[in-house]
């Protein structure tokens, strides 16, 4: 005999957690489903012990920058690798069975496992056939299969966050998120680091000035960025692998990973048999998150593939599918002021339209750009590549885009997001009356 419920979610991720336990507070009976454990990708092996590690190699590189300012030793501060990771799993151990515990408390059944549709209202998940109302797909993301000899030997980011010990030498296979801010966690931890980006534009998605200074920067500090390099085979040489590239170089690695982009995480979820639409490995939803094909299906986060894959968007969509379970279906996400950051040291972080963005919608915008190394905020931490860029509405109209490369530019960026979301003219945002000397103090000297 089948299991009924009201609800079954698939994951246990930001996306999952918040419609589970919305629709339990309001009386459904609700499963919730994962093949790994508990905690999902943002809170186990993604943004929470990224950031971890990233607070330590920053540290320890503003140490570095600040010898010679007055602080002595700085140059002499090192990364005790099994010791930073032990502090990482401080945060990401204690992860599932919190999990548990909550569902658990809110009444929600929790199953490990890998589901499977067996119709269009039910799944398969450890033997059991669970049978319900609605079924939330929030199972997120995965690397992507790169066309590439021997990609099966790459490890994943998943893999780089569980590392007990630190390899000397790392090639990071494609000039994304992912590369990049390993790369530069590495690179202050001492490894030799190597990035192959296959064209002249890594960081695609956001305003090439800056992304090309933070290249600039990466090469200074040790960071081998190879453009134009497009990896055609992974082989294993002796204990280690070497990266070939189309034009016949050759890569020398203890570690290869792939940074080659992540897609949604469906392959497992025999979605015909759910009668769930699928095209090109995405899912095909209406503009409430419901499946076009199942209206009995609705999807959120990574595996939607609507938004950015970031955790605001996860929560973002959870929202709408909640409300849409429990109010009726008439509610849609808006993605206007989405941040993205790649935390580099120095992060790069940008909100709204990049300037080839914002040509290529025949938009009339002005232009604000500068140097931010002089600026207090940043001269006392001796960080030497920071930049702004901005693009606003003529005459002091709304702010279209933000971008920002240097120290605290994953904070200020919210600001702008803030200006951007809501439609916030430039010359009220520049009226701000902000801390001094602070990151956010900055904003009226970039739009004076």
């Amino acid at each position: 005999m089948p299991d009924l419920f009201d609800l079954v979610a698939i994951g246990t991720g930001v996306a999952a957690n918040a419609v589970a336990e919305r629709c339990r507070a309001a009386g459904w009976r609700v499963v919730i489903v994962d093949e790994r454990a508990f905690g999902g990708t943002c809170a186990l092996r993604g943004c929470e012990p990224k950031k971890t590690l990233w607070t330590v190699a920053e540290a320890a590189d503003r140490a570095h920058r600040l010898t010679d300012m007055g602080l002595v030793g700085g140059d002499r501060v090192t990364i005790d690798w099994p010791s930073l990771m032990a502090f990482k799993r401080s945060f990401t151990d204690p992860v599932p069975e919190r999990h548990a515990r909550a569902y658990a408390k809110a009444g929600i059944e929790a199953i490990q496992g890998s589901a499977r549709f067996v119709g269009p209202n039910a799944v398969e998940v450890a033997g059991r056939r669970l049978e319900a109302r609605h079924i939330l797909i929030a199972s997120g993301a995965k690397p992507a299969a790169p066309p590439i000899q021997g990609a099966e030997l790459l490890a994943t980011s998943d893999d780089y966050l569980a590392l007990e010990r630190l390899p000397r030498r790392l090639v990071m296979l494609g000039g994304g998120y992912i590369s990049f801010e390993c790369a530069h966690i590495a690179a202050r931890a001492g490894a030799e680091v190597t990035i192959l980006h296959a064209d002249d534009r890594p960081l695609a998605h956001f305003e090439q000035d800056l992304v090309r200074r933070l290249v600039e920067h990466s090469r200074r500090i040790g960071i081998g960025v190879e453009l134009g390099c497009r990896a055609a085979a992974v082989e294993r040489a002796g204990e280690g692998f070497v990266v070939a590239v189309e034009d016949g170089r050759r890569f020398e690695a203890d570690l290869a990973l792939h940074g080659l982009g992540r897609v949604p995480n469906l392959e497992a979820l025999d979605l015909v048999s759910g009668n769930v639409a699928v095209e090109k490995g995405r899912l095909r939803l209406d503009r409430h998150l419901r499946s076009i094909s199942n209206p009995a299906v609705f999807a959120a986060g990574d595996a939607a593939g609507q938004g950015p894959q970031l955790t605001p968007v996860a929560s973002l969509d959870a929202d709408v599918v909640a409300r849409n379970l429990l109010e009726g279906c008439t509610h849609a996400p808006d993605y206007t002021g989405v941040t993205s950051v790649v935390f580099a040291i120095p992060p790069l972080a940008s909100v709204g339209l990049t300037e080839e963005a914002a040509r290529g919608q025949g938009l009339r915008f002005e232009v604000k750009q500068g140097d931010m190394a002089g600026y207090q905020s940043v001269r006392r931490t001796g960080e030497p590549a920071a930049a702004f860029k901005l693009l606003l509405e003529p005459e002091g109209g709304c702010v279209l885009g933000a971008h920002l490369l240097g120290p605290q530019a994953e904070e200020v960026i919210n600001l702008f997001a803030l200006a951007v979301r809501l439609r916030l003219p430039a010359r009220d945002l520049a009226r701000m009356l902000s801390a001094y000397p602070s990151g956010g103090s900055n904003i009226s000297s970039m739009l004076g």
